[in-house]
């Protein structure tokens, strides 16, 4: 199915394809039969011949995950969520962008922009709403405030799946500006992570007018010769300082597990069986990377820290919904077609602000963050969490966003 299958409600008929017309989540009781019926007749493999995450996500794992999917979990939950906040669609270069706008009820508050990554949607963001918007219940102050724009890129959720190659990091980026611009702001700072961090840093790059700074929770700082290395499974390099060698040593176990990238970034249309199992999509999608994945594992386990299993189906489901497995997938296609550095310089020429968490992909050092990023603003090593950082821990990065951004509302 496609976003289109879901009801759209405008407030009125207009033919003007830059208006923003209001929209509303309302999933059809037949289409949620329908997902639980697959899910019970899933038909799983048999168990791994290893203790541990090496060969995938464990049987158990997904058998729990399908278990609850199928008996106790309830999409309405996080529907009435969604609907809870103002939802628009808008027509952007040809194609239809869903967004999220709050606007917080405190004067002078901070545009700014959060994109989500994949195996990501605008779900992830919702914990980051209200700590920026009303930032004074949340531990800081009016002065704090944020307003926050949260669109779904092209391909995820209910944004428009492009026909035609080409919807790459850059066009989005050019496309997020527009957004912006659309909704009245001339001045506004953006933040991202996984994806949503390679559009940021592409948008500090373009560095258009009107964007004030950008906030980063997985900076693209890597060294080239360093990414070369690690990629290419090399020994830890001579001369690193203990931060950096740490960071090294992260990236590399990572590239030795990547293949859903590779894979996604030749043949995402290969993924056909995606759209016709969700136990299958839901598989692949938590299978991140080794880290997300233990995270991911233990809150089906009775672990209350981070994420919830409510949480992993928010997100499953939403794919699910969509239909948006393959077209979401395009988005590595598109930047392998670029030759796209994942974790490299992007030449941002704006202020930064980097958060490094330690169970991201890497927790790359000041070092290297000052050598990518001439205007550096904040820099912070967190205490915990992962990959995911608005999902996990949003209360550590809502307060990383009010610190990063503190010297521009001066």
């Amino acid at each position: 199915m496609t976003p289109a299958t879901h009801a759209v409600r405008r407030s009125d008929q207009t033919t003007d394809k830059t208006a923003l017309r209001p929209f509303r989540v309302q999933v059809p009781d037949a289409q949620l039969a329908e997902l639980r019926r697959r899910v019970l007749a899933a038909r799983l493999p048999e168990r791994e011949t290893v203790p541990d995450f090496s060969q995938g996500v464990p049987l158990d794992t997904v058998q729990k995950l399908a278990h609850y999917w199928a008996t106790q979990y309830d999409w309405r939950t996080v529907e009435k969520r969604l609907n809870s906040v103002p939802n628009f669609i808008t027509e952007i270069d040809g194609l239809d962008i869903h967004f999220i706008h709050v606007r917080s009820k405190l004067q002078n508050a901070l545009p700014v922009i959060i994109t989500h990554g994949w195996p990501g949607s605008v779900v992830e963001q919702l914990k980051l709403i209200e700590p920026l918007t009303n930032p004074a219940a949340h531990g800081g102050t009016d002065a704090d405030a944020f307003d926050v724009v949260i669109p779904s890129m092209p391909g995820y959720g209910y944004s428009g799946k492009p026909t035609a190659a080409g919807w790459g990091p850059e066009r989005i980026a050019r496309a997020w500006h527009e957004l912006m611009q659309r909704l009245g702001y001339t001045q506004y700072v953006a933040q991202g992570g996984d994806w949503g961090a390679i559009i940021t840093e592409i948008m500090g790059a373009q560095a258009p007018k009107g964007l004030l700074a950008i906030h980063t929770n997985m900076p693209n700082a890597i060294p080239l010769a360093m990414d070369a290395a690690a990629f290419g499974g090399a020994p830890v390099p001579g001369g690193l300082s203990a931060d950096e060698k740490q960071a090294y040593e992260q990236l590399a176990a990572f590239y030795r597990d990547p293949f859903y990238a590779f894979l996604m970034g030749t043949r995402p249309q290969t993924l056909t069986a995606l759209t016709d199992s969700p136990v299958g999509l839901a598989t692949f999608l938590i299978d991140h990377d080794s880290r997300s994945l233990e995270l991911i594992a233990r809150s089906f386990n009775g672990v209350a820290e981070g994420l919830t299993r409510d949480d992993v189906l928010d997100n499953a489901t939403l794919f699910w919904l969509t239909d948006t497995a393959v077209s979401s997938a395009r988005l590595y296609w598109e930047a392998l077609q670029k030759k796209l550095g994942f974790f490299t310089p992007k030449g941002v020429k704006v202020p930064v602000a980097v958060s490094a968490f330690p169970d991201d992909l890497y927790q790359v050092p000041r070092s290297w963050c000052e050598q990518a990023y001439p205007k550096l603003m904040h820099y912070n090593r967190l205490p915990k969490g992962g990959h995911f950082a608005a999902w996990e821990q949003p209360k550590f990065l809502s307060e990383e966003m009010r610190a990063g951004f503190k010297s521009l509302r001066r």
